[in-house]
C-alpha cells in the first residue's frame, strides 16, 4: 500500500504509473535532435519573425537576428479598433509582432526601448489607447550558457516524445544567471546527447498568464558547440521544460521531447485538463479540515523573495488570480502538524505556500513563510511530552526546503492521446519527519469531516 496512505493504489517500488487503457511503456534514451524543433520548423518560424506585422527592420538582417528580435523595430499608431477598452502595452507589442514572446517585450520596455507619444514608458502594464504613437526597438539578449552534465536522473517513465521525471529537493529546473551548473536541463542534456546550449535570459521566464512556476514558456535556446548542429546555431529553440517546480520541492515534470508535445502539453496546462496532487506537511491544521482557497497571490512588498496572499487591492502588488483545493488526510502529533493534500487550480509562482500561510498553517521546513523549527517546537510543546520533541526538531533544521513533494501527475500523451497517470512518493527526508509524527500521534480525518472536493 501507499506509504502515505492517500491513494488507494499499491505500487511496487517508489513509482507507479497506469493508464486509461493497456499501454506499453519504453525505456529508451532520444536521438540527439530529439528535444528541439527540426531544420523546417526554424525555417518557418524564420519566415514569421521576418514577416510578422509591424516590423520595421533592416533587410539584410542575417538569420540570427531574425530570430531571436535583436534590433527589430516598430513604429505604429494604435488603431482606433481597441476602442475604449484598455489594451496592455506589452500585450499590443506582442500583437504587432508575430512570434515574439511576451518576455521579450517586457524586458525591452523595462529597459527603456519604448517609447509612447515621444515619452519613454517603462512599465509593460501601462495602458494604450487608440491613437498612441508605439516606437519600439527589441532589446538584444543576453546568453548564459548550460552544458551536459552527468546528473543522476530518476526516470519514471520515458518514451520518444515525453519523459517524466521525479525531481529531487534542492535540485533546479533550469539555469539562470549565477546558477548555470547542476540543474534538470543540464542532467537532460546529457541524458539525450546533446551538445551545450546557449540560451536567453530574458525568456527563461516568461510572465504570460501561465508562463508561472507551473508553466514555462522556456523560451530560447540556441545550440553552441557540435558539427552536427551547427545549421540550428542561429535558431532560436525551445527545450522541453513545459513547467517547473521549485528549488526546493521535490515530485513529478514532465518533459517534452519534440515540439509536438511540448505545443499539446503547453494546451493541457493552460486548459486546466492536467491532473496534479501535491503532498505537504503543514505546522497546525488548516480550518476547516478542507476546502477551497482563492486569493490573488502577489510578489510581498517587504521580501522580494517571497509571494503572499493579497486580500485588499492587488492592482499595487501585481497580485493574479490563485485558487488552490486542499485536504487534511492527518493529524499528527496532537495537532501540531498536519499531512495535506493540494490540488491546483491555477499554478501561480510559490503558490501552495502563500496559500498554506494564509491558511495558519506554514509548510514545515518552510523558513521563508514561517514553517521554522521554531514554530514546529511551539506547536509540539502543548500537546505532546518534551522527550519527543528533539528528534523532530533536529529533523526539520536538516531538512532545508518547505516539506512539499509533488505526488501524482496526469496527462493525454501528446501523440497517443492516452490518458497517463503517474505517481511518486515523497523523499526520505519527508517521510522521516511524517514517522516521527505518526510515531507521537496520528488521526486520520474521516471523509464525514471534509468538504466535497
Amino acid at each position: 500500500m501507499n506509504r502515505i496512505g492517500m491513494l488507494s493504489f499499491h505500487s511496487c517500488g517508489c513509482c507507479r504509473v497506469s493508464t486509461s487503457r493497456a499501454f506499453h511503456f519504453q525505456f529508451r534514451s532520444s536521438p540527439p535532435s530529439a528535444l528541439f524543433l527540426s531544420a523546417t520548423s526554424y525555417k518557418f518560424r524564420s519566415a514569421v519573425a521576418s514577416i510578422g506585422s509591424g516590423f520595421t527592420g533592416d533587410s539584410d538582417f542575417d538569420g540570427e537576428r531574425k530570430l531571436n528580435f535583436s534590433g527589430v523595430r516598430l513604429e505604429e499608431a494604435v488603431d482606433s479598433g481597441i476602442g475604449s477598452g484598455k489594451l496592455r502595452l506589452d500585450n499590443w507589442i506582442s500583437s504587432r509582432i508575430s512570434g515574439i514572446s511576451r518576455a521579450r517585450v517586457q524586458s525591452s520596455i523595462k529597459s527603456g526601448l519604448v517609447l509612447v507619444n515621444g515619452r519613454v514608458v517603462d512599465k509593460a502594464s501601462f495602458n494604450v489607447k487608440a491613437g498612441d504613437q508605439i516606437r519600439c526597438t527589441i532589446a538584444e539578449l543576453q546568453k548564459l550558457r548550460a552544458v551536459p552534465e552527468n546528473i543522476p536522473l530518476d526516470i519514471v517513465y520515458e518514451d520518444e516524445h515525453v519523459l517524466v521525471i521525479n525531481k529531487p529537493a534542492h535540485m533546479v529546473v533550469h539555469p539562470a544567471p549565477g546558477n548555470t551548473s547542476g540543474t534538470l536541463v543540464n542532467g537532460i542534456l546529457h541524458h539525450c546527447n546533446l551538445p551545450n546550449v546557449e540560451f536567453f535570459k530574458e525568456e527563461v521566464l516568461s510572465d504570460t498568464e501561465y508562463s508561472d512556476d507551473e508553466l514555462n514558456s522556456y523560451g530560447s535556446m540556441a545550440s553552441s558547440c557540435d558539427e552536427s548542429h551547427s545549421r540550428l546555431s542561429m535558431a532560436s529553440i525551445r527545450p522541453g521544460i513545459v513547467h517547473r517546480l521549485d528549488k526546493g520541492t521535490s515530485g513529478l515534470l514532465v518533459v517534452a521531447k519534440d515540439e509536438h508535445s511540448h505545443l499539446k502539453l503547453s494546451e493541457q496546462f493552460k486548459q486546466r485538463t492536467i491532473k496534479r496532487v501535491y503532498v505537504s506537511l503543514t505546522a497546525g491544521v488548516p480550518t476547516p479540515v478542507a476546502g477551497r482557497v482563492e486569493v490573488p497571490v502577489g510578489r510581498d512588498l517587504n521580501n522580494r523573495l517571497r509571494m503572499t496572499a493579497v486580500t485588499g487591492p492587488v492592482n499595487s502588488r501585481k497580485a493574479r488570480h490563485a485558487a488552490s483545493r486542499y485536504k487534511v488526510i492527518e493529524i499528527l502529533a496532537g495537532g501540531s502538524c498536519s499531512l495535506v493534500e493540494w490540488k491546483l487550480e491555477t499554478g501561480r509562482t510559490h503558490q501552495i505556500r502563500a496559500h498554506a500561510k494564509y491558511l495558519g498553517v506554514p509548510l514545515v521546513g518552510d523558513e521563508v513563510y514561517g514553517g521554522t523549527k521554531n514554530m514546529v517546537l511551539s506547536l509540539l510543546r502543548p500537546r505532546t511530552p518534551i522527550s519527543l520533541h528533539g528528534k523532530i526538531v533536529q529533523l526539520v533544521s536538516r531538512l532545508g526546503r518547505p516539506c512539499l513533494h509533488a505526488l501524482t501527475l496526469g496527462f493525454q500523451h501528446p501523440h497517443t492521446g492516452e490518458q497517463v497517470h503517474f505517481s511518486c512518493e515523497p523523499p526520505a527526508d519527508f517521510d522521516e519527519i511524517l514517522s516521527q509524527l505518526r510515531r507521537i500521534g496520528s488521526e486520520r480525518v474521516s471523509l464525514s469531516k471534509r468538504s466535497n472536493l
